[in-house]
């Protein structure tokens, strides 16, 4: 049996989130250059996008392309561009189809002008689709975001907009550039790699952490499906008791 077909339905996490991790190390392993990693890389996110929107979960976050990968080379770091541009102008079609929204995180400003152009008006065309959200973490950096969200409270204040009593969690997030978006329930990591990498930090407190060991070009339907079961199958508790957690699910039923 299928990891899709022992899914409870009515149990998917909302949000997903993915570090796609591993492009690089797969290519060298075949004698390829990063570059080639990064072109079948693309097959990957395709293969999640469906796979999600295919059942039923609302909204997934994938972490393209960090602030410190500006420091890569640059011909890497101008053909992950290139590659950027073309898949959004192929996959356009794909996503009105699939009635995907396409939404983007992350410093912007600092993409080639070509790039924030075109990505705004895929952003635009796709707006009204409303099964998914697919959102692109691009120049991201989740210190950053967060830092310059103190910033704009610290500059309400100072503006007598606001008070320090009036800061809350919630407040907070509503300076984050994910907002409105809900936190993720899941965050899926492939490579083998066992950390975070400055990804969504403040909201993934709570969020279930899932390790593959796949290079992200391998990452298939069929993985995404697994990571879910995985998710699944374990015990939110969000601080209370196991016990705790299983008397509201029976006084729930």
């Amino acid at each position: 049996m299928s990891y899709k077909e022992q899914l409870d339905l009515e149990k998917l996490p909302s949000h997903v989130a993915i570090i796609m991790d591993g492009n690089g190390r797969w290519a060298k392993f075949r004698g390829k250059p990063r570059t080639f990693g990064h072109r079948h890389g693309v097959t990957a996110v395709r293969e999640a996008a469906e796979s999600a929107a295919e059942l039923g979960i609302k909204y997934l976050t994938l972490y393209a392309f960090s602030t410190e990968n500006w420091k890569r080379p640059k011909f890497e770091v101008d053909a992950l561009m290139h590659l950027l541009l073309q898949t959004i102008n192929k996959e356009v079609k794909t996503l009105n189809k699939n009635k995907i929204r396409l939404n983007a995180i992350g410093n912007l400003d600092s993409l080639p002008p070509q790039i924030y152009k075109r990505l705004f008006q895929t952003i635009q065309e796709t707006a009204h689709n409303d099964r998914m959200t697919l959102t692109l973490a691009l120049s991201y950096s989740s210190r950053c975001e967060i830092v310059d969200a103190v910033r704009d409270i610290a500059r309400e204040i100072s503006e007598n907009k606001i008070t320090a009593d009036d800061i809350t969690g919630d407040y907070f997030n509503t300076k984050l550039p994910s907002y409105p978006l809900p936190d993720p329930e899941l965050l899926i990591r492939t490579s083998g790699e066992y950390r975070i990498s400055n990804f969504l930090l403040w909201q993934i407190a709570y969020t279930e952490l899932y390790f593959c060991q796949k290079f992200w070009p391998d990452f298939r339907k069929e993985d995404l499906y697994e990571a879910v079961y995985n998710y699944q199958r374990r015990e939110r508790r969000f601080g209370k008791t196991s016990d705790q957690v299983q008397k509201n699910i029976a006084d729930e039923g």
